[in-house]
């Protein structure tokens, strides 16, 4: 692996190459190049080779690379080879979905707690896997005792800050925020935020504005074009 520093893109774009992996394996497809990947899948075959070059060396010229081997590289790049266990932090509607949702499985992630402030909801359980709902208080041991290293936040904007000082506080390192508020985290803290109303607004925006959306459209197609005559090695 590469010395130089990963980008969150490319890790995001190996996140989507697992995916695609995963779909190829299922259809008991057993080896697959760049360039047909891409196709496939609407990626860009220069840009997988980029991606995967900072790892290693990967494929066969001529041949392309062996899934099931390609599969189990990316998969520990990402350190989905061993479960992460996850805690979410307010258990209304948001946090309560967050912990039915069935996909975590698929990457190796099972949401063990779930925590809250609210006395008639501490002591229930949600969901099928019957998750228990504690007092917010009991956060930094349950982190401990559970093994808890990743923390969803899935509270109002105005006690978000307060509650991400709080896991930080219980040692956590890995944080995904649904709060819709520009937090503060330490910087041996990843913190990740998923802002759905930004996202809604920014399609609106390009919805009031077809012409400038299909021109910026237009400029990521030449722009991908651009990276995919750049001279690489072919797999």
């Amino acid at each position: 692996m590469k010395s130089e520093k990963i980008s969150e893109l490319t890790t995001n774009r190996l996140s989507v190459y697992l995916r695609c992996l995963n779909t190829l394996s299922a259809a008991g497809i057993k080896s697959i190049s760049s360039q047909a990947l891409a196709e496939q899948f609407n990626l860009n075959s220069a840009q997988i080779r980029k991606d995967l070059g900072y790892f290693g060396e990967f494929g066969v010229r001529g041949v392309g690379y062996n899934i099931v081997d390609l599969r189990e590289h990316i998969t520990k790049i990402l350190g989905l080879d061993r479960p992460h266990r996850v805690g979410i932090v307010g258990a209304g509607r948001l946090g309560t979905a967050l912990a039915n949702y069935k996909g975590f499985g698929k990457s190796n992630f099972s949401v063990v707690a779930l925590f809250d402030n609210d006395e008639t909801k501490i002591g229930r359980r949600v969901g099928e896997n019957k998750i228990l709902i504690y007092d917010v208080k009991k956060m930094p041991r349950l982190v401990g005792n559970e093994s808890i290293d990743v923390m969803v936040i899935a509270v109002p904007a105005q006690v978000a800050q307060k509650v991400l000082n709080q896991i930080m506080s219980a040692g956590i390192k890995a944080v995904l925020n649904f709060a819709p508020a520009s937090l503060n985290a330490r910087l041996d803290v990843k913190l990740k935020t998923v802002d759905l109303t930004t996202s809604l607004e920014s399609l609106s925006y390009h919805l009031a504005r077809p012409q400038s959306s299909a021109v910026t459209n237009y400029g990521r197609k030449a722009q991908s074009e651009e990276l995919t005559e750049i001279n690489e090695r072919e797999l």
